[in-house]
C-alpha cells in the first residue's frame, strides 16, 4: 500500500473538524457535518481530521464516532483525506479500526493515551498492536511526556506510521525529533501560534481548529510557510493570535486551562454561517464576554487584507 498520497495532504494544514450536534445536544447533525466539510473542500482543505480533540472524541459514543467518520468520507469523497482518530482501550482502538476500514479512511490519528496509570513498555505495547493492525497510514499524536522519543523513533519504524502530529509545547524536544526521526511527516499540532516556529525546525504541517471557519487565512499561512516568507507568516500568525489565545483561557468561573478551546471554535463557525452548534460535558459553551471578544477577533481576521 502506498502512502505518498496521504503524506502528501500531510506537508500542509490539516482540519481538526468540530462535530455539530442537535440543540439539546443528544444527536449529531449529519446534514450540518456535511455543510462544513464541504466548505472547507471548496476553500482548498485537503486534510480533513474527524473525531479529535477538537471532534469531542471523548464525548462522543462508540458508534457515534463510527457515523461521523462514515459522513466524512462520504461528504469529501476523493476531494481530501480522511484521517480518523482512534483512542481508548485497546479493544475500541481496534473496532474502530476495522469499522473505519470498512467507512473508507485513508488513515487512524491515535489519541494520546489516558489512563490513571501508565508504563512506558506498556504504552509502546499499545501502539504497536494498533499499528500491527491494519494497513491504514497511522499518524502518532503526541501531546505530552507519555509518548517519549524513543516510542517514536522506535514506532516510525513501520512502513504505516506516516506522521506525527506533535502537540507538546517544546521546541527544542521537537527538534531533536525531527532531526533524528526519519520516515515520518512532522506536523505542529499547536496549530497556527507556533507555525513559523516548528516550521523552521522542521514540521511541514500544521493542524488547524480556526481553519474551520477562516480557512483563507490559515491556508494563507501555510503558502508564506512554504515559501519562507517569514515577515507575511509572522504577520498572518499575529492576526490569529488573539483568537488562538481565547481558545487556551480556561473561560468563566474555572481554573482548567483550554476549556475554552472547543466552544471557541464551535462558536466562531456560527459566526461564519457554518454549524457549530454546543458542546457537549465536561464542556461548556462560550460565556457572553468570551462571545463578545470571540466576534472581535474574527471581524478582525475576515476584514484584514490578506
Amino acid at each position: 500500500m502506498g502512502y505518498e498520497p496521504l503524506k502528501s495532504d500531510l506537508r500542509g494544514v490539516a482540519f481538526t473538524n468540530p462535530t455539530p450536534f442537535t440543540e439539546d445536544g443528544e444527536d449529531v447533525r449529519h446534514d450540518a457535518l456535511r455543510e462544513n466539510l464541504e466548505a472547507i473542500v471548496d476553500a482548498g482543505g485537503r486534510l480533513i481530521l474527524p473525531c479529535g480533540n477538537t471532534g469531542e472524541y471523548y464525548s462522543l459514543s462508540h458508534e457515534e464516532r463510527v457515523a461521523v467518520v462514515e459522513t466524512t468520507v462520504e461528504a469529501v469523497g476523493d476531494s481530501a483525506s480522511v484521517v480518523a482518530g482512534v483512542g481508548g482501550s485497546t479493544k475500541t482502538a481496534l473496532d474502530l479500526i476495522e469499522r473505519y476500514e470498512r467507512a473508507g479512511a485513508d488513515g487512524l490519528l491515535v489519541m494520546h493515551p489516558v489512563h490513571t496509570y501508565m508504563h512506558e513498555r506498556g504504552i509502546e505495547t499499545y501502539y504497536r498492536r494498533i499499528v500491527e493492525a491494519t494497513d491504514l497510514g497511522v499518524v502518532l499524536y503526541k501531546r505530552g511526556p507519555e509518548l517519549t522519543h524513543d516510542h517514536l523513533a522506535s514506532l516510525a519504524a513501520f512502513d504505516n506510521v506516516v506522521a506525527v502530529k506533535y502537540a507538546d509545547n517544546d521546541v527544542k524536544a521537537f527538534s531533536a525529533a525531527a532531526a533524528s526521526i526519519d520516515g515520518v511527516v512532522w506536523s505542529n499540532g499547536i496549530a497556527e501560534r507556533f507555525g513559523p516556529a516548528f516550521a523552521l525546525e522542521g514540521a511541514e504541517g500544521y493542524t488547524t481548529g480556526i481553519g474551520n471557519f477562516v480557512p483563507e487565512a490559515t491556508l494563507a499561512l501555510m503558502d508564506a510557510l512554504r515559501e519562507a516568507d517569514w515577515e507575511r507568516a509572522r504577520e498572518i500568525r499575529d492576526l490569529l493570535r488573539p483568537y488562538e489565545d481565547l481558545r487556551e483561557e480556561p473561560g468563566e468561573d474555572n481554573a482548567i486551562s483550554a476549556a475554552n478551546n472547543v466552544p471557541a471554535v464551535k462558536f466562531g463557525m456560527e459566526l461564519a454561517g457554518l454549524h457549530g452548534g454546543p458542546v457537549r460535558e465536561p464542556l461548556v459553551d462560550l460565556s457572553e464576554a468570551d462571545r463578545e471578544r470571540a466576534r472581535e477577533y474574527y471581524d478582525r481576521i475576515v476584514t484584514a487584507d490578506l
